[in-house]
Formats: C-alpha cells, structure tokens, sequence
C-alpha cells in the first residue's frame, strides 16, 4: 500500500487488478515470427511495411525533417488482421493480438 501526505489528509494508492501483471502473462503476449537478429543503428525508426519487410526511416529530431524509408531486410511476412507486428528486443519479428481489433 502506497500513502502520502497531504496537508491533513493522507491518500492511499493502491494499485488496481488492470495495474498488476503478473510474469506468466506477460510473457505470453506475444509470440516470434521470424528469427532475423536485427543489429539496430540508433537514430532510425525499424518496422514492418505494407509488404511484410523490415524496414527503416531516419527520426526527425530538434526541427529536422526525417528521412525516407529504405529496406534493410525482405522477410515477406503474411500478416493477419487483428495482430500488431513488431521487431522485439532480440531484433526478431514478434506479433501480438490487438486488445481493440
């Protein structure tokens, strides 16, 4: 239980059912696709394109316009309707169902 003061009343948070996830299922929300390995540069932006390839576009920072999108990797994903695909932490293609699909 957290509390603090204030002036003289003391709040009390706790945290909800939606707040506390346990381990188990946050490991099962997604799942791999593809195993590729991405080393990733910083300063870009990876994705997955309309075609199912990864690909990358420079991040516009402090007033400088982004740049345009090339393929590092054509992987030809299927995707399906309903899922969020992804490049995990590993640099692999991750998909996980979409709560509001």
């Amino acid at each position: 239980m957290y509390s603090r003061d204030v002036g003289r009343r003391s709040l009390r948070f706790r945290p909800t059912e939606r707040q506390i996830i346990s381990t188990e299922e946050y490991t099962n929300m997604a799942k791999k696709i593809h195993k590729i390995g991405l080393k990733r540069e910083k300063g870009y932006l990876y994705y997955i394109d309309k075609q199912g390839d990864v690909s990358r576009a420079k991040m516009a920072r402090g007033g400088k316009k982004g740049g345009k999108p090339t393929k590092v990797q054509k992987v030809g994903v299927k995707k399906e309707k309903g899922f969020l695909y992804f490049i995990d932490k590993q640099g692999d293609i991750s998909c996980a169902k979409m709560v509001n699909a």
